[in-house]
């Protein structure tokens, strides 16, 4: 599913306008990374958890010369599943 599709399933279960569902996902998307950002967590209780991660530096190897090459330090996000969503699933 692309962003386009989310936002015609949002629409149609939510009885929205497109316009009015696409403003509601890019508010959800803004409020996440705005607050991973600031290194926080956004937790969806029955959904998962977004989350910031570090990840360290660390040597790595050019695959067409195996040349060694530095790979700095990063942040990344992290998602972890509810229960919810573990359980829809399996």
């Amino acid at each position: 599913m692309n962003k386009t599709e989310l936002v015609d399933h949002i629409a149609q279960h939510a009885d929205l306008s497109k316009a009015a569902a696409q403003r509601a996902l890019e508010a959800l998307i803004g409020s996440v990374s705005a607050t991973l950002k600031k290194g926080g967590t956004v937790t969806l209780v029955g959904f998962g958890t977004f989350a910031v991660g570090k990840r360290t530096a660390r040597t790595g190897r050019n695959p067409r010369t195996g040349a060694a090459i530095k790979i700095k330090a990063a942040k990344i996000s992290k998602f972890r599943p509810g229960k919810a969503l573990k359980d829809a699933l399996n």
